[in-house]
């Protein structure tokens, strides 16, 4: 979900898909005639000036003759040079757009690698869901790109479906930790500055890319079987140890529920500024201060990041109509744990909130509830009440079967509603359109379904 600092056509899209359809919700973002295999991004920034000096090396295939191409850069960022193929190319840089005409066009079929050397001072993308991506902190940065911050910091193809692997190379100065997706793999000073290599093997929607700088504390919470690590100001220690004490039995009971934890670490960043929310990153989730302030009450919001792993970053939406399938998921997660660690149960959770949405009622779907409200509270709770309605309907074994199922099959791919339904109706001999059609694609809140 977008940050703020305090300062329907069915279909199964695949990771190997030959193309793919711009978004309504979001149709200045993306881009057609390719797919996108890699990214290499080497990023120098300078924090106290927040000034960078970059190059992407985009690794794609053509599915279609391009004589020209696009990708998606924010306009603070210049360009200053491009290449496609080992040859100079012609380019255009407005509205949002990198415009790249190749020496060569490039056939159907063909692999095509583009370096792009680019620079400036990042800023945030203003959006209807606030400002998104780059954000400067009192101290550092953090990259909050969810749903189209992404080209404030880097060119891309900015769309959940177009996931991809990624090597993310910062070099800072060296009072400075810096943290990436994936796992580091490399890590040189020299002189004042040091350099980070990062490498996420697993694919990678746009929006969860991101990075982190500040003065943090590195610490192990655990070795295994996932290992666990925290990054945070030195002045919060203590109130890490009391705000996070549950990181670690989370994992284990999600990874109970949900099956094996999909990326190789996890680590729970915490910045020296207040932040309005946490925000989702493959492998990272990143909370504010006040998450961290030596009480438990942010313990909810330490469970919702940890289940994005699955339920978003793993498995993610191939449209953003279907932003439930993240948030919804995540939500869940919260009542799950709520329950597991000794506090209201899952359906006591949704008896409250299913009050609560039939005090407020809505006029969209939860399938499509509109790209201004796609981040409504609603669309969560009524997310987690219809999973919580159709773990009723199918009984625990069966509900949390699926579940597995669904984070197994689906594993760094991309998913719709309609993949859901098709996966469900595999663990019941009952017809669920009814259901569907009553908690997923009819506004009007059906009645609480009876245990």
């Amino acid at each position: 979900m977008p940050s703020r600092s305090r300062r329907s056509t069915a279909h199964t899209p695949t990771l190997s898909g030959t193309s793919h359809e711009l978004d309504p919700y979001l149709p200045r973002n993306g881009n057609l005639g390719y797919r996108v295999s890699r990214y290499d991004l080497q990023l120098d920034y300078r924090v106290n000036a927040n000034r960078l000096r970059a190059t992407a090396t985009i690794t794609a295939t053509s599915y279609q003759q391009l004589d020209r191409f696009t990708l998606d850069l924010a306009g603070a960022m210049r360009v200053d040079r491009v290449g496609v193929n080992g040859k100079a190319a012609r380019y255009s840089h407005r509205s949002g757009k990198l415009s790249v005409t190749p020496a060569v066009a490039i056939p159907p079929g063909a692999a095509m690698t583009v370096t792009v050397r680019y620079g400036g001072t990042p800023r945030p993308v203003r959006s209807p869901w606030g400002e998104v991506g780059w954000e400067e902190l009192s101290n550092g940065v953090l990259c909050g790109n969810q749903p189209n911050g992404a080209p404030s910091w880097f060119p891309c193809d900015d769309h959940p479906e177009a996931k991809a692997p990624f090597q993310i190379t910062i070099t800072t100065d060296s009072p400075y930790y810096a943290l990436a997706n994936g796992v580091l793999i490399d890590k040189k000073r020299s002189a004042a500055q040091t350099t980070w290599v990062y490498e996420q093997v697993e694919p990678m929607a746009t929006y969860l890319a991101s990075i982190q700088i500040g003065e943090y504390t590195r610490r192990e919470l655990a070795a295994g079987p996932v290992p666990i690590s925290a990054l945070h100001p030195r002045r919060l220690t203590e109130q890490f140890d009391r705000s996070f004490a549950a990181q670690v039995a989370m994992m284990e009971v999600f990874s109970e529920l949900f099956g094996p934890y999909p990326f190789p670490r996890y680590t729970a960043v915490v910045v020296d500024d207040d932040l309005d929310i946490p925000l989702e990153a493959q492998t990272f989730a990143t909370f504010g201060a006040n998450h961290c302030d030596g009480t438990r009450d942010s313990e909810r919001l330490i469970a919702h990041e940890l289940a994005h792993q699955w339920f978003g970053n793993s498995v993610t939406l191939a449209r953003w109509r279907d932003i439930w399938l993240n948030e919804g998921f995540a939500c869940y997660a919260e009542w799950l744990w709520s329950q597991r660690s000794g506090g209201r149960s899952a359906d006591e959770w949704a008896r409250h909130y299913y009050e609560k949405l039939q005090s407020e009622p809505v006029t969209t779907p939860l399938t499509d509830p509109g790209p201004r409200e796609m981040f409504d509270d609603w669309v969560y709770k009524r997310g987690a009440v219809t999973l919580h309605a159709l773990r009723l309907r199918l009984g625990d074994g069966a509900f949390f079967q699926l579940l597995h199922r669904w984070t197994d099959k689906y594993r760094y791919r991309c998913v719709t509603t309609e993949d859901f339904i098709a996966l469900a109706g595999t663990y019941t001999d009952e017809s669920l359109t009814e259901f569907w059609r009553d908690w997923v694609f009819v506004p009007t809140l059906p009645p609480y379904p009876a245990p």
